[in-house]
């Protein structure tokens, strides 16, 4: 049996995308999307959800509102399980009229929420002690929130000042305290690497030692290892140190060459080292880039997993 863990770009290319196939990957994105399917009667060796994140031109220029994402979601991308973003309806987060609407309308199309990733709600390692306190009180409003829609997750940031090890202290101490918050109701609290020393694999999973929580856990994307600019921290070796703690991972993508491979992310060994780590859940479509619509290269991106997916026999 080959594996994605056993194959490198160039055998990849070989055995996905013959003479006749090579070139036609990204065409066949833009049709009619279907519900994916797995290639024999094991369960597949992982699951496909879309981010929110995806489709963040359109939300805000007005094309779609957040009630709309799990329809679009299932209609436009057969994709059945999504990921929020908090910008996105920031002002209802404890409306819960509006969050069950939100599950009504998910439920009816058979669509799973899974995580809402949190942004500007507050640094978790503020030096200042009230300023951490303010935080704290800002994400559990999410916790809740997250808890109304049927989620298991939230995604929070790794933000903090000082050295690194002031910084790693100041962060245990404000992730372990939400991370409790969460799980008296159920919910885990995750970190992305996003930038700064969180794009640092080594400093996350020091982190995750730290805080030491059965709730507390991590959420690899595929990109988002700037250090600083110019500076890139090792992404192959990034996801590889976060994998052992991650509830949830991204596949970030941005452009496609001819073949419909990623050009910045070789994905079947990254899929590799997330198989190779045990892990089977769910992988979030986080299309941000330029060259495609958002609705080509959500479809690009579903498609390039799917493919590598099918490699599983």
């Amino acid at each position: 049996m080959t594996t994605p863990a056993d194959l490198g770009r160039r055998d990849f290319l070989g055995l996905t995308f013959g003479a006749a196939a090579a070139g036609t990957l990204l065409a066949g994105c833009a049709t009619e999307p279907t519900p994916s399917k797995p290639i024999t009667s094991k369960a597949p060796l992982f699951k496909i959800s879309l981010a929110e994140w995806s489709l963040h031109r359109r939300l805000r220029a007005g094309g779609m509102t957040n009630l709309d994402f799990p329809r679009v979601a299932r209609e436009e991308f057969g994709i059945d399980a999504v990921e929020f973003v908090s910008a996105f309806f920031r002002e209802k987060a404890q409306d819960s009229a509006y969050l069950g609407e939100l599950r009504a309308r998910a439920n009816s199309e058979g669509v799973s929420m899974l995580l809402i990733m949190i942004d500007g709600e507050g640094a978790l390692g503020a030096p200042d002690a009230s300023a951490r306190k303010s935080a704290l009180l800002s994400h559990v409003r999410w916790l809740e929130a997250a808890r109304a829609l049927g989620c298991h997750s939230i995604r929070v940031n790794a933000v903090s000042e000082g050295t690194r090890d002031e910084q790693l202290n100041l962060l245990a101490e404000g992730m372990h305290a939400l991370t409790e918050v969460g799980a008296g109701i159920g919910i885990n609290v995750l970190v992305e690497n996003h930038g700064g020393l969180s794009s640092d694999g080594r400093f996350l999973a020091e982190l995750m030692r730290r805080v030491g929580h059965p709730r507390f856990g991590t959420l690899p994307d595929f990109g988002n290892f700037t250090l600083a600019p110019g500076e890139e921290y090792d992404r192959y070796k990034g996801v590889a140190e976060l994998m052992p703690w991650a509830k949830a991972v991204s596949a970030k993508s941005h452009d496609f060459d001819e073949h419909g491979l990623e050009t910045h992310t070789d994905y079947a060994r990254m899929l590799g080292i997330v198989l190779g780590a045990g892990y089977h859940g769910h992988i979030g479509v986080e299309y941000e880039g330029n060259q495609l619509s958002e609705q080509e290269g959500i479809l690009a991106t579903k498609r390039l997993l799917e493919v590598v997916r099918s490699l599983q026999t």
